[in-house]
């Protein structure tokens, strides 16, 4: 009889979540929206915070997940 083993995958498995945080903005000055990132919350509060200089202005702050992976060789 055959000894049956588990199958290898080559798949990356996730190993932590980080998160970084991204400020989407309208830019009164240029007509356009941008977007800068950051690691920090805070610094990302800080900046769209600056960026409503007038009524017509607008910035929201998203935090993304980020995935650090490790393959794992067969």
């Amino acid at each position: 009889m055959a000894k049956k083993t588990a199958p290898v995958s080559n798949a990356a498995h996730p190993v932590e979540v980080q998160y970084e945080y991204h400020v989407s903005y309208f830019d009164s000055e240029v007509g356009r929206v941008q977007v800068e990132e950051f690691e920090d919350l805070q610094a990302a509060e800080r900046f769209a915070s600056i960026q409503l200089r007038s009524e017509d202005c607008w910035a929201v702050v998203e935090r993304v997940d980020i995935q650090a992976y490790i393959h794992l060789a067969a």
